[in-house]
């Protein structure tokens, strides 16, 4: 069985060589370095800067209302996107951030937005102030700022925004429930970045960064992990370093999670995992090989994930669409930390 799929996967490689169109996976492993917020230099003139959530939380919490919301207002690319600062504070310093920039979106609640490079932002979905769950949907390939709101392609139903609304709605009833679309890291643009895990693990780090800020001012929650295609790579990367009030991690469209089976992810979380018959991320072989390739699929049953239904869904991009299935039992894994068999 080893062998099968290292001979596929030698096949998958050579026909990414050989096609101009898709790239060289040769090409030089991508990277993507966390920027320094935008403003940081007038902050350092004037105050600390905590990088720990939990610090971030307890110096935001020493000061005063009026001088946080200041400090919004005068250092929005800071206060923005400071994990552990409070979420009304990121979200009104984003406000500053948006109209600033002029990008035109949706109004509602952001606990992240950086324009520069392919971009970084994230929506919240529900009242985070009183959630007792929170689901966290990281999205996979060409996502960027700018398709966040409308889809890859101009594709409203490949928008991470449209699947964190449709998810909440669908998971609300169980009461004290938000979602968060958190594209906060650089995803693959092209098949050479998306057949490396370079991407995932700088992702990683930020994702990791991100989850203990939501503990760290909403510690009575309990979080889930959702991630689409090469968004479940990033979680992969991740999850040996999330808090254990990480209770579930979903996946689904998996090219694979960087490891080979669910103890590899050294997580108390419980793993569940979907794939459609449809979806053409099962043409593309598991296994890796060298810096290629990102482990067994975790729908594999030597992978050891608990499966989830997803019958109704015919391609890559509908799992989370309303009136299937596959989102249904999305909802429950994701709302409710009790969930059971969801097949």
């Amino acid at each position: 069985m080893h062998l099968i799929r290292r001979f596929r996967t030698v096949l998958a490689v050579t026909a990414v060589i050989v096609a101009p169109a898709a790239g060289s996976v040769l090409a030089p492993p991508a990277t993507a370095a966390a920027l320094p917020p935008v403003g940081i230099a007038a902050w350092h003139a004037e105050h600390p800067y905590p990088l720990d959530p939990r610090a971030a939380r307890a110096w935001f919490a020493a000061r005063p209302e009026d001088e946080r919301r200041a400090l919004a207002a005068g250092h929005p690319g800071v206060v923005g996107n400071l994990d552990g600062a409070p979420p009304v504070l990121r979200y009104e310093a984003n406000r500053h951030s948006l109209r600033a920039a002029g990008i035109t979106c949706p109004n509602g609640d952001y606990l992240l937005f950086d324009p520069r490079g392919r971009g970084r932002v994230a929506q919240v979905f529900g009242d985070l102030a009183t959630a007792r769950r929170i689901a966290v949907i990281v999205p996979g390939m060409r996502n960027r700022l700018q398709n966040f709101w409308r889809g890859v392609g101009g594709q409203g139903y490949r928008s991470p925004a449209v699947w964190a609304a449709d998810l909440q709605r669908a998971g609300a009833g169980s009461g004290g429930f938000a979602v968060i679309a958190w594209l906060g890291y650089d995803t693959p643009q092209g098949v050479d970045e998306a057949a490396r895990a370079n991407l995932a693990r700088t992702g990683a780090d930020t994702l990791v960064t991100f989850v203990d800020g939501l503990v760290a001012v909403r510690p009575e929650a309990t979080i889930a992990l959702l991630g689409h295609s090469y968004g479940s790579t990033v979680i992969g990367h991740a999850a040996p370093r999330l808090s254990p009030r990480v209770t579930d991690i979903a996946v689904f469209g998996s090219p694979g999670m960087g490891v080979d089976d669910v103890t590899a992810l050294h997580t108390g979380a419980r793993v569940w995992a979907g794939q459609s018959d449809g979806d053409w991320i099962g043409w593309v072989p598991a296994g890796r090989m060298s810096e290629l390739g990102h482990g067994t699929r975790p729908t594999d049953p030597e992978f050891g994930a608990r499966l989830f239904a997803t019958d109704d869904v015919h391609d890559h991009d509908h799992y989370l669409a309303p009136g299937t299935d596959s989102l249904a039992a999305l909802a429950r894994i994701a709302g409710d930390p009790l969930a059971g068999d969801v097949r």
